[in-house]
């Protein structure tokens, strides 16, 4: 069965994930996590993919950012999935695949969806009961986005900037609320079928473009 065709909006941000074969671990030690965030961070510059949301779990990883062209976001994540998956193979001694596949990917409505991803994806660790609050899980981008601290890796949509242009308590008053059932299933749902979350005419829309890649 042929694989379905990456879709491609300009400036439409997409959420990313990708995980372990298996589902198995990809991140055990620090200096793995940190090895993981350098190499998105130099993939994403080299391949101008602007990430605005990130979190590393240990089995996967989620990432919201808006690619520059059709390219972009293709070539950050093999250079990302080769170069993690040498030193990982070197590190622990090991062979064979390690990722899930190729990763999955969805287009985001950014008037009604964005900011929901972003929630989505740093309060991931709470949901995973890992930690109590996204404060504490030190391998996202909330430290950035919530508390202002510096990173590299991180470039606001200027939908985010424009929410928190008279502070950052309104974005962490955000994080606070809990997403709702709905929006977590239409996330999920989204990022199996790889087509787009958001309302009707933007998944319209998205059909409409992923019929015409088709023939």
């Amino acid at each position: 069965m042929p694989r379905n065709p990456r879709l491609y909006l300009p400036n439409q941000p997409q959420h990313v994930v990708v995980r372990g074969h298996n589902r198995d671990p990809i991140m055990a030690r620090r200096e793995d996590f940190q090895f993981m965030y350098s190499c998105l961070k130099e993939a994403a510059q080299k391949h101008a993919f602007s990430v605005h949301a990130w979190v590393l779990m240990q089995n996967h990883i989620h990432l919201l950012g808006t690619p520059s062209s059709a390219r972009s976001l293709p070539l950050c994540m093999q250079s990302v999935g080769r170069r993690y998956a040498q030193y990982f193979n070197s590190c622990y001694h090991r062979r064979g695949a390690l990722w899930e596949g190729r990763y999955k990917s969805m287009l985001v409505d950014s008037d009604n969806y964005l900011l929901t991803c972003y929630r989505y994806i740093e309060l991931n660790p709470v949901r995973a009961g890992m930690v109590r609050k996204p404060v504490d899980y030190p391998y996202s981008s909330y430290a950035h986005n919530a508390l202002g601290n510096t990173d590299a890796l991180v470039t606001p949509h200027k939908l985010y900037s424009r929410f928190v242009e008279d502070g950052l308590a309104a974005y962490i008053e955000l994080l606070e609320e809990r997403l709702s059932t709905k929006q977590l299933v239409a996330i999920r749902r989204a990022t199996v079928s790889g087509l787009g979350v958001g309302k009707a005419d933007f998944l319209l829309r998205i059909a409409m473009l992923r019929q015409g890649s088709q023939g």
